[in-house]
């Protein structure tokens, strides 16, 4: 370790800070652990330590939340360290070139993530003030980043639920309200989306913002505080299996050395904690997975509590767990990190440079091309990590064809998309991109299959060589030329672009139709859902041409003129084929039956997806509402369905699809409306064979189970393209299937489904459940009086990545009728 030597009254104003630094009790007006912050609270006193002591703390406000509450990043380092601070940076990154003369360690500490697992913001406010006093050495030759909260909306929704319903003093009875949020709880943010497993896909305005500063330190080690049950004791690393097969030797040993420091700590003060279990290094949208593909040492650390234990709570033992415990806990393997990260910052520096040397993975180049709104939905996701990508010569690809699951190749035009594992987020690209990861253990806590080309919906080619390219895909020019007299304006259907312009041409008050047979104009050729604007539609709507104009603009839309409705082949535009696209209103169950997080998925996908307006009706009163007020009713999936329906609420239903509404009931929603009193949709029931059955023994029975179950598995299935709710797919579509609930074909509205053939193309799934999958539906409809019922057993919207599902959805409100 190099020594700085300071200037003798340099260091005594260091050590005069030090002493005077209030701690976060001081601050705060009352002992930490005794109350829980709120998050302004927790702001006031990250700005007065950066105020009180600016030559060793930097605070950074990266971004906002939904409710536009600051996300803030705390630098902390030595006084020599901090006025080097920017070539510190640029030193370390050279790593990923192997350029580098890195010495001091990075370390990044992230806390609550998850709203109602609040003790981690508590912790972080006495960790940063302990390294700032007696705990200041680590600071020599280390640069430690603290992110206090992660999720504020999530955090202060809990903590304000909290001081509302806690009891004076508070109640360590687990019975009480206290310990039992509602269905609106504190876990995910603003949109109710879990931030924890979005590093990877992006979706939300934290994670986005997050990102580009954590690109622009890329830390040797990184610790996501979590919470678990109540009666949990702590969980550090080592984590458990499977272990993606990128991370390294030393990955896996760090985690072991760090892991071993804490047990120290933990020994010593009698505390119980467990390791390698529950918790793998898979899934690539994690806290701890994403800094390991990005060449860190990624953990979770995982306390006892979360949103049940309040400010205390008696456990299942007679134990009463504390919120101070809980802050203890955190602190020490906080400071235990920072200690492990100080004393090993020439290995951590040492090894962070190979990781980034070039690595020789099978595929070296993976090519895509397919529907340019899909295309550029990635190509966004990419710079957004920094992966670098470029255009393919023109030529033949070969190597490992994704649609067919076996060799093959595609004529590159000179459009197609190249991804190289050749650049500095190489591993990076290999998780993200490979066909199917390589699964070590079924036994696992996610989802086991994410390849991007499947949720993009794109033809691709994994290489074995690497790809040339001709540099980076240009913008395509959009012909937005708008003659008032044209008869009428064409344009495609086939990504979230379109349906995103469809939308706000509704929204602006626009008529827009749509073609339910191919057609073709001397313009050319158009597909099944192709949107027509006319003239003679719009004629009484003055700012139709500016309208029109700006709209194709801002969503990249090029728009076809033509001057007749007379068309070569196919239906003319005043056939009943050509039908117009209904502005409807929309309305959509929360509370009570659904789930926080596919409910989460529906709202953000209306209010910053597609930028269309919905209604939100509680299940505590949805009953009380005249639904002939809404043309759709959307039934997010949920576990809670099973009985939440009166027989008077399905003949409510019933009457009012019935009567032209349109009823979505996506995934567990489907076993609230099944069965006599409901509609027709029927599950899928298991035969069972009791001619070999054995005896297990009780370990064996965990993993004999896993034969029933679909672990986040990618299958491909089999698409009728000429109903409306595929409108804008080919005749395969790869699901993201998360489990094994599974429904008989329906009668005449079969549109997504699957076949025979079972076995995933990536993922894991039991023989059981493959067995049981054979043959049902995946999405259809259902005809009912003069409605209909849409019903998606699968999720398209999941997480908000799978961007290839999105239509099947926009298809379900616009287009089937």
């Amino acid at each position: 370790m190099r020594l700085f030597l300071l200037p003798l009254a340099l260091l005594l104003s260091f050590v005069c800070v030090s002493q005077d630094l209030k701690s976060p009790s001081e601050f705060l007006g009352y002992e930490l652990g005794t109350q829980f912050t709120r998050h302004h609270q927790v702001v006031d006193y990250y700005e007065y330590l950066a105020k009180a002591d600016p030559a060793r703390v930097r605070l950074q406000e990266y971004g906002q939340t939904n409710e536009r509450r600051p996300l803030l990043l705390a630098i902390v380092s030595s006084a020599t360290n901090m006025t080097n601070l920017e070539n510190i940076r640029l030193e370390h990154l050279k790593s990923t070139t192997g350029e580098s003369n890195a010495e001091k360690a990075i370390v990044w500490m992230s806390y609550n993530v998850h709203g109602n697992e609040s003790v981690s913001t508590e912790a972080s406010m006495q960790t940063i003030y302990d390294l700032l006093t007696n705990k200041s050495g680590y600071l020599e030759n280390t640069v430690v980043l603290i992110d206090p909260c992660i999720n504020p909306d999530g955090r202060d929704r809990y903590v304000n639920w909290y001081n509302q319903n806690k009891n004076t003093p508070n109640n360590v009875d687990p019975n009480s309200k206290e310990h039992n949020e509602g269905w609106l709880n504190g876990r995910a943010n603003h949109y109710m989306f879990d931030l924890n497993r979005d590093w990877a896909w992006l979706t939300q305005i934290e994670s986005q913002q997050r990102l580009k500063m954590f690109n622009e330190w890329l830390p040797h080690v990184h610790v996501d505080f979590h919470e678990q049950g109540v009666n949990s004791p702590y969980y550090f690393a080592p984590a458990a299996e499977p272990f993606h097969e990128v991370i390294t030797p030393f990955q896996r040993e760090f985690q072991k050395t760090i892991g071993k420091n804490h047990a120290k700590y933990f020994d010593a003060n009698g505390w119980f904690y467990f390791t390698k279990e529950i918790f793998d290094l898979f899934y690539p949208s994690y806290g701890d997975t994403y800094p390991t593909y990005n060449g860190g040492i990624g953990m979770t650390f995982e306390q006892g509590g979360s949103g049940r234990a309040g400010i205390g709570v008696i456990t299942s033992i007679g134990d009463t767990l504390t919120l101070k415990d809980r802050i203890a806990h955190h602190h020490t393997t906080g400071l235990s990190t920072v200690e492990v990260a100080t004393t090993n910052a020439e290995k951590l520096n040492a090894e962070f440079r190979k990781f980034y040397q070039r690595k020789n993975f099978k595929y070296k180049s993976y090519v895509l091309d397919g529907n340019q709104g899909n295309m550029h939905a990635l190509m966004k996701l990419l710079r957004q990590h920094k992966i670098e990508f470029g255009t393919a010569e023109i030529g033949t690809i070969k190597g490992f064809d994704y649609s067919t699951g076996k060799n093959g190749s595609f004529r590159s035009e000179g459009n197609s998309l190249v991804i190289s594992t050749n650049q500095p987020k190489g591993t990076l690209v290999k998780v993200l991109f490979e066909p199917n990861a390589k699964l070590s253990d079924s036994l696992t806590y996610d989802i086991t299959a994410w390849s991007l080309p499947y949720a993009y919906g794109l033809k691709a080619i994994a290489s074995s060589v690497e790809v040339g390219t001709t540099g980076t895909p240009a913008t395509p020019m959009v012909n937005n030329n708008i003659d008032e007299n044209a008869y009428a304006y064409i344009t495609d259907w086939n990504s979230m672009d379109d349906a995103r312009f469809l939308a706000d041409l509704l929204q602006q008050k626009i008529r827009v139709r749509f073609a339910k047979k191919p057609f073709k104009t001397v313009e050319g050729n158009f597909k099944r859902g192709s949107l027509i604007i006319t003239r003679a539609d719009n004629k009484n709507n003055k700012d139709y041409a500016s309208i029109l104009k700006s709209a194709s603009t801002k969503h990249n839309k090029n728009l076809v003129a033509t001057t007749t409705g007379f068309v070569e082949s196919g239906k003319d535009f005043g056939s009943r084929y050509v039908q117009m696209v209904d502005d409807v209103k929309i309305a959509m169950l929360s509370g009570g039956p659904t789930s926080t997080l596919r409910f989460g998925e529906i709202w953000h996908f209306f209010e910053q997806q597609l930028n269309y307006p919905v209604t939100i009706l509680d299940s505590d009163y949805w009953s009380q509402v005249d639904l002939s007020e809404y043309d759709v009713l959307i039934l997010p999936g949920g576990w809670g369905y099973q009985g939440f329906f009166k027989d008077s609420d399905l003949e409510t239903l019933k009457e009012w699809v019935g009567n032209g509404g349109k009823l979505i009931a996506m995934g567990g929603a489907i076993k609230g409306i099944d069965g006599e009193k409901g509609f027709g949709i029927k599950a899928r029931k298991k035969e069972q064979d009791t001619t070999d059955i054995e005896v297990l023994s009780y370990d064996a029975g965990q993993r004999e189970g896993m034969k029933e179950a679909i672990t986040g598995a990618i299958f491909k299935t089999k698409v009728d393209k000429t109903h409306p709710l595929a409108y804008g797919y080919e005749d395969t579509y790869f699901t993201l299937k998360l489990g094994q609930d599974a429904y008989e074909y329906l009668e005449g509205g079969t549109v997504v489904y699957m076949g025979n053939e079972t076995k995933p193309v990536a993922g894991f799934a039991g023989s059981e459940a493959q067995k049981k999958i054979a043959k049902t539906l995946v999405f259809g409809t259902e005809n009912h009086g003069n409605g209909q019922v849409i019903y998606m057993v699968d999720n398209p919207l999941f997480r908000g990545f799978w961007e290839n599902g999105k239509l099947f959805f926009a298809n379900a409100i616009f287009m089937v009728d």
